[in-house]
């Protein structure tokens, strides 16, 4: 049985530059996506989402997750980086003479024949991010994160300052693309302007990389389906705008999870990397971050799924009512995300992607199943319906698996999550009963804002007190609101000592 440890300063120095750099990405994203939402159409939407989704799968062939190998093995030298860098950029040439080659056909697949110029043009794009400097991925293995927030940062900036005024300009997709394409090319200057190394063509240690880089290759495939699976059932059966309308839909319901939890994990990867040879210390690393990850992800997702016809009141604006439904059934699969992503750094810490990429296989298995058996029947509510019933059904597999190879009990794990958990539980039904009511589902911008505003005082305070409660009646158990508690504290002898 192991001790709970408070949560590791690295943790949090980490933790803290990576959710740092995603509030940062998330508020120039949301200015980005609100302007959009007013000037384009979802069709716009469902063109780029159709073209992303072929981009992405062919980009998977070529996605052996060096930097994650890079990471995990602690003996890499110069000539891994330049054999990484070399095997990124021949992918990258690869995927683009393939995506020159499929874009007829695949437009008409989608009877769509617009895709034709737009898949050419973003075919550039995947030549020039294989150019991108792989010595950024020191950043990360030296858990030097500040230089990682800097690098981040540049490459998110600039696509905003292209993509919003040319929204104003064209008025149509081609400000998306023009978007995409500019931050690939800013990723390549920013990369050798902030990291000394100079790659060069290399392919002498490509072996080493490619025994932990194909377990990687299976897992962003089968991960791409798992996220991608959707396009191409709802594409093809209902046509772009239904397809834009779902893939906006769930980008909102994953924002915890991939604006708050996923920088942690993105940070965790390299602490759990060097903890990998002490079983114990990482079992205790990784049950603290699992509390941090289930205190605070549990509670956001639950609010996107109780706030969600206001969110889309307010900035999305009355032609995205069909949004509604799907973000608030989305939010639940966003729930099981958030619980377990954390283990798939530890799956790759230890030297173990296998095991993951086998649990999502079935996962795929499943999701694909329930696609085909409700998106006919159902529409768009069937298939987010699909999304919500696979991750109840494989979540218990998942955390049976990491429960095993970090050699703890199961009550050790369950204790970490079923105070946020039930929290959570009570803030929903606390907002959703007590909080303003939406009659008639459209409601005027102001008046859903002044909602939105109650609902969130009004979850937060539910939610902290809640967690509060549960806690003092646990026995104030060591771990993530000993944590909260602490910098709370903190918070409140700085503010007495400036006063």
């Amino acid at each position: 049985m192991y001790t709970m440890q408070p949560i590791s300063k690295r943790m949090v120095a980490g933790a803290s530059w990576m959710v740092l750099f995603k509030l940062f990405d998330r508020s120039l994203g949301l200015i980005s996506t609100v302007i959009l939402a007013r000037l384009l159409v979802p069709q716009d939407f469902g063109i780029v989402a159709m073209a992303a989704t072929v981009i992405a799968l062919l980009e998977l062939f070529s996605a052996f997750g060096l930097d994650a190998a890079l990471i995990q093995r602690s003996d890499a030298s110069p000539e891994h980086f330049n054999a990484a860098w070399t095997l990124n950029l021949l992918a990258g040439c690869l995927v683009a003479a393939l995506l020159f080659a499929s874009a007829w056909p695949l437009s008409v697949f989608y009877r769509e024949p617009r895709l034709v110029a737009v898949i050419c043009v973003l075919a550039v794009g995947t030549i020039i991010q294989g150019l991108e400097n792989i010595g950024t991925v020191s950043f990360r293995k030296e858990l030097d994160f500040s230089r990682e927030f800097r690098f981040l940062a540049a490459k998110r900036v600039l696509p905003f300052l292209v993509t919003v005024p040319l929204a104003f300009w064209f008025r149509n997709y081609w400000a998306l693309i023009a978007g995409t394409l500019v931050g690939r090319v800013g990723g390549v200057a920013f990369s050798y302007a902030l990291h000394p190394f100079r790659p060069r063509p290399s392919l002498h240690k490509v072996r080493d990389l490619m025994h932990f880089s194909k377990w990687m290759l299976l897992h962003n495939l089968i991960a791409f389906l798992k996220d991608r699976s959707s396009n191409f059932v709802i594409g093809r059966m209902s046509g772009i705008a239904s397809l834009g309308v779902f893939s906006l839909s769930a980008e909102i319901a994953s924002l915890p999870s991939t604006e708050l939890i996923a920088p942690i994990n993105r940070a965790l990867l390299p602490i759990y990397a060097k903890l990998a040879h002490d079983k114990v210390a990482l079992a205790r690393e990784y049950l603290s971050a699992m509390g941090a990850i289930a205190l605070i992800g549990v509670p956001a997702v639950a609010g996107v799924a109780v706030t969600a016809p206001f969110i889309v009141a307010v900035f999305l604006g009355p032609k995205w009512q069909q949004a509604t439904p799907l973000l608030e059934i989305l939010a639940f699969f966003g729930i099981t995300q958030v619980l377990q992503t954390n283990a798939f750094s530890a799956f790759l810490a230890l030297g173990k992607p296998k095991a993951f990429v086998q649990i999502s296989s079935i996962h795929v298995v499943v999701l694909l199943i329930s696609l085909f058996l409700l998106t006919g029947p159902y529409g768009l509510v069937g298939a987010a319906w699909a999304y919500v019933i696979t991750a109840l059904l494989l979540l218990p597999v998942n955390f049976a698996v990491i429960t095993i190879y970090l050699s703890l009990r199961p009550f050790e794990f369950l204790d970490q999550l079923w105070r946020p958990v039930v929290a959570a539980a009570a803030m929903f039904a606390c907002v959703r009963w007590l909080g303003p009511a939406t009659a008639d589902g459209s409601l005027h911008s102001i008046a859903a804002a002044k909602s939105l505003a109650i609902c969130v005082a009004m979850g937060v305070v539910v939610y902290v007190a809640g967690s509060a409660i549960l806690w003092w009646v646990s026995g104030r158990p060591t771990g993530a609101e000993t944590w909260a508690a602490s910098m709370l504290r903190s918070a409140i002898a700085r503010v007495r000592a400036r006063g």
